[in-house]
């Protein structure tokens, strides 16, 4: 029995390093857990052309939005650890551990860290319509106007959401959360006019900003934005000490063998370098990142302990 196992294993090892060695031999899928149009489909989809071109072999990028990003991860975790389906994952990885009680899956163990693809500043925007051009007039309407004040955000868990209930610990603000499916539908209701304001990835918010149909108030970072220089920091504006950035990370089934992990992380590395997408990404106000399998592991642990700590101070369920 033991020559048996000992045998399996080896040939398991063997067969998973042919594989790597030959991969990719067909195309490569890419889930973004949040709808087409939004800063997660933004970043996903100008890796996935560099890394096409580096393969030769099409990466395509395919939207799987619903339940905070729950919905597409939990596809990733069920898909054949072969590298043909990866996940390009967000804050809310972190956060859903905390904010979930029944998961179907485990983001430590059901999920193989490949690499963090990049970080971004949110930026806190509201409708031109309301009266409020500065944080400090944001919260003295909210002060005014008790619970009338709303923000939308990609859902529950997710970084626009966080950065809320940030907002609301440190301010008292008081602001309720409408959660949508993505950033994208919740950036064009409060560009409708049916929202106040939402926490939104810089990488969604630079084009409404510009065309004047949103008005910027604060960006969530240590340090202002280079794409919206102009726009102070929450904490500089008012908000002492506040900071909430997001990120991308690209993961794997848990199972994926070592060797393809690496695979798809060298591709990704070099597709962080090249100058079309690092454009694409200053553009929209995303940093390119970039780091091994076991240093986005040891991210994400810290990630899911510190978010998972404001969750649940501040009693977040699923709505």
């Amino acid at each position: 029995m033991r020559f048996l196992v000992q045998f399996i294993t080896v040939w398991t090892l063997a067969a998973a390093t042919a594989a790597a060695q030959g991969y990719p031999e067909k195309p490569v899928t890419m889930i973004a857990p949040f709808p087409a149009g939004g800063s997660v489909d933004l970043v996903a989809r100008a890796v996935a052309q560099q890394m096409s071109d580096i393969w030769k072999q099409p990466v395509v990028v395919v939207n799987r939005p619903g339940a905070g990003g729950n919905i597409g991860a939990e596809a990733v975790t069920r898909a054949a650890p072969d590298g043909y389906t990866l996940l390009m994952g967000t804050t809310a990885l972190a956060s859903s551990p905390a904010l979930y009680s029944r998961m179907t899956y485990d983001v430590t163990r059901d999920l193989a860290p490949v690499s963090l693809v990049v970080t971004m500043t949110n930026v806190l925007v509201v409708h031109p319509s309301l009266p409020a051009r500065s944080v400090q007039e944001l919260l003295a309407l909210a002060k005014a106007r008790p619970g009338t004040l709303n923000s939308a955000s990609a859902g529950v868990g997710s970084s626009n959401h966080l950065a809320l209930v940030l907002f609301n610990t440190m301010t008292g603000a008081g602001i309720a959360h409408i959660p949508y499916k993505g950033a994208a539908p919740a950036v064009a209701d409060v560009m409708g006019g049916h929202v106040a304001m939402t926490f939104v990835p810089i990488a969604a918010a630079v084009p409404p900003v510009k065309a004047a149909r949103l008005r910027a108030l604060g960006v969530t970072g240590a340090t202002r934005s280079a794409t919206l220089p102009e726009v102070p920091t929450i904490s500089e504006a008012g908000v002492p000490g506040y900071e909430a950035t997001s990120w991308n990370a690209l993961l794997a089934p848990g199972p994926t063998p070592r060797d393809l992990v690496l695979k798809v992380n060298s591709a990704l590395v070099e597709s962080l370098r090249a100058a079309k997408v690092k454009e694409i990404l200053v553009n929209s106000g995303a940093e390119a990142a970039g780091n091994s399998p076991d240093e986005l592991a040891r991210f994400l642990r810290a990630e899911i302990m510190k978010w998972g700590k404001v969750v649940k101070a501040a009693g977040i369920k699923p709505e």
